[in-house]
């Protein structure tokens, strides 16, 4: 698994920069955060949409694979084999779960 460099520093999901690079389990790109799912008044992340480089899709990473969240980048666990089989974001799974816990933008992404 990639891990962060002796310079990153590794910040909480809240923190979790507007386009930053996705990484796959071997430092590959997957694509750029897009959005943040989760709920954060109770403090839980349920992982990340991602815009896929390759096609720009937009795509789930689940918070169980994400490893690192740095100021640079975000680090997953994802295999480069199965980058390919990540389910596509559908805005409305996030709506119907009762809590609303869906962030467009981070507070600190104004301005995008």
């Amino acid at each position: 698994m990639s891990e962060p460099g002796p310079d990153e520093q590794v910040v909480a999901w809240q923190r979790t920069p507007y386009r930053a690079p996705v990484l796959d389990a071997e430092g590959g790109v997957i694509g750029t955060t897009a959005s943040l799912l989760g709920d954060e008044a109770a403090d839980i992340f349920h992982g990340l949409a991602v815009k896929q480089a390759h096609g720009h899709a937009v795509v789930e990473v689940p918070a169980g694979q994400v490893a690192h969240i740095t100021t640079g980048c975000v680090y997953t666990t994802v295999p480069p084999a199965e980058v390919s089989t990540l389910q596509p974001y559908r805005e409305q799974h996030w709506y119907h779960l009762g809590w609303g816990g869906l962030f467009r933008k981070h507070p600190e992404w104004d301005g995008d």
